[in-house]
């Protein structure tokens, strides 16, 4: 399917990078179980957070290093959807499966409290959506696909700033959750926003952007992030990346920016209707509690 059975084991699934998320997974439920004795504020942690962690380590395993990770080498269109996983739906997941008396922890000992000024509303939302978009520059895309430390680098970087993004929607510190639920909706729309002229660019682009995907030459190069050892040898065998797929490369490409920005709508959407109706039901309890409730002791319903 795809092309996918012409490629080895190693290639789909990353055996290194398989080994180091089920660590990291491992690691997540020795420290909410035998060693959260160590933490004084310790809580069960429900199984409802558990879920949404391994959740969030399996998309994000499945965009970086699973059969998403290649397919995204060879069609753009799941290179998007490997962004999307990653940034939209992996990174919230994971933030939600911490518990928070965890994230209190992390909070005691961090040390990049003066960068805490990253994490705000206006700041957190340019700069995630300005470091993807930047990304998405022709010349700076396939920069970043033919060179390997920088793919790694910018990666993690473009994950610390989903964190920060997401970190004002689902703040797991309810002592310094300020943001109000209206914010919380202007939040929503700029991210949604912010998006927006990246993603037009590619599905209404006339011609194809990234030589990743269409010369063969630098694609063979790129694949050098999957496939070990000559990949020149994929040139002599496929010919290209458009041998995996019957779209054409323009098609692909702007399937790909139509993906992102529906995954992007369809979340933050989803989203939105989370946050309206926290906070309509919050507004609606502190206009109950504003009621004087009618003192029934004088027994005055009882007359006549």
């Amino acid at each position: 399917m795809l092309g996918l059975e012409y490629f080895s084991f190693a290639a789909l699934f990353s055996p290194m990078f398989l080994a180091f998320m089920l660590l990291v997974t491992a690691a997540y439920f020795v420290v909410i179980g035998p060693l959260s004795e160590k933490f004084a504020d310790a809580e069960p942690v429900s199984i409802g957070k558990k879920i949404m962690f391994v959740s969030g380590m399996f998309f994000l395993y499945l965009a970086q290093g699973g059969p998403v990770s290649l397919l995204g080498h060879i069609m753009f269109t799941f290179h998007m959807t490997s962004m999307a996983l990653s940034y939209l739906v992996a990174t919230p997941l994971i933030m939600l499966g911490i518990p928070t008396w965890l994230w209190r922890a992390f909070d005691r000992i961090n040390p990049f409290k003066k960068l805490g000024f990253l994490a705000k509303p206006v700041v957190a939302a340019v700069v995630f959506n300005g470091l993807f978009s930047f990304y998405h520059i022709p010349a700076i895309h396939d920069y970043v696909m033919l060179h390997f430390a920088v793919h790694r680098l910018y990666y993690i970087v473009l994950f610390i700033a989903a964190a920060l993004m997401w970190w004002t929607l689902i703040n797991p510190l309810p002592e310094k959750d300020q943001a109000s639920g209206l914010a919380k909706i202007g939040f929503i729309f700029l991210n949604m926003v912010l998006l927006t002229p990246a993603c037009g660019l590619i599905i209404f682009s006339t011609q194809p952007m990234y030589a990743t995907y269409s010369d063969p030459n630098t694609w063979a190069k790129a694949m050098g992030y999957c496939v070990s050892g000559d990949t020149s040898a994929l040139l002599q065998t496929f010919g290209g990346p458009s041998f995996f797929y019957g779209l054409s490369t323009k098609v692909d490409q702007q399937l790909g920016g139509i993906v992102m920005k529906f995954i992007q709508e369809f979340i933050f959407a989803s989203m939105l209707a989370r946050v309206f109706f926290r906070w309509y039901k919050s507004e609606n309890k502190e206009d109950d509690d504003d009621i004087i409730p009618t003192d029934l002791s004088d027994g005055s319903l009882n007359r006549a």
